[in-house]
């Protein structure tokens, strides 16, 4: 597989299934699209921003169910493994993205593995094993969580230290230079983490060493 970002702002994504896996499926999609939870039942008390429908649709009643919603994505994440099975056909008929969360490692052209994440926006980080290891994937976001740290705020600093740097004319192989100069500088980091530095000051101090270097050169 190859992994992919999709947004599913203004998309909707449907779940059927309402325990702990179908809660977990609803609040990470439930940050972008329109979640529907369909369940007879709801384990969990958090599902987000999603909306609850107490049903128990059969296999046959779930191509109904795909055609009112129109949904992007298709959850299947109940303990019944014909309705299970009967999510994951109807999304493949009607070609629609599906994630089948009570099988790890058995994929087909269409369905899609929603990966561990860490975030720290902008920056995104996704982890999987291929269903093959969950707890790793654990393992690996948490040591993630620690290393991206101010990982975001970074990015947000290149961003606009580039959009400064285009707007005053620098050239792009200088601009390049320049931004990765602070990437790879542990001062920056240092100063992001602490709290003791911001972007406007970063971008400010590195501007005017730029115009003293090139003040020097002539």
């Amino acid at each position: 597989m190859i992994p992919l970002a999709h947004d599913f702002t203004g998309t909707t994504v449907l779940v059927f299934g309402g325990g702990p896996v179908g809660s977990r499926k609803a609040r990470r999609f439930a940050r972008e699209a329109d979640v529907i939870v369909v369940s007879p039942a709801f384990a969990d008390r958090d599902f987000g921003t999603a909306e609850l429908i107490r049903a128990a649709p059969t296999p046959a009643e779930i191509d109904g169910w795909l055609e009112r919603t129109e949904p992007a994505l298709v959850v299947a994440a109940t303990d019944d493994e014909a309705v299970n099975d009967a999510v994951a056909t109807a999304a493949r008929d009607r070609g629609i993205l599906r994630n089948r969360a009570d099988r790890a490692g058995e994929r087909d052209p269409g369905s899609v593995v929603v990966p561990a994440t860490v975030r720290d926006e902008p920056v995104v980080v996704s982890i999987a094993t291929g269903g093959t290891a969950p707890a790793l994937s654990k393992y690996l976001r948490q040591e993630f969580e620690e290393t991206l740290s101010e990982a975001g705020s970074m990015a947000t600093l290149c961003g606009q230290l580039r959009t400064e740097l285009k707007s005053r004319g620098v050239d792009p192989k200088r601009r390049h230079e320049i931004v990765t100069g602070v990437v790879s500088s542990s001062d920056v980091w240092t100063a992001l983490g602490t709290g003791t530095s911001n972007c406007p000051q970063v971008i400010e101090d590195v501007l005017d060493a730029e115009l003293s270097a090139g003040g020097d050169q002539q």
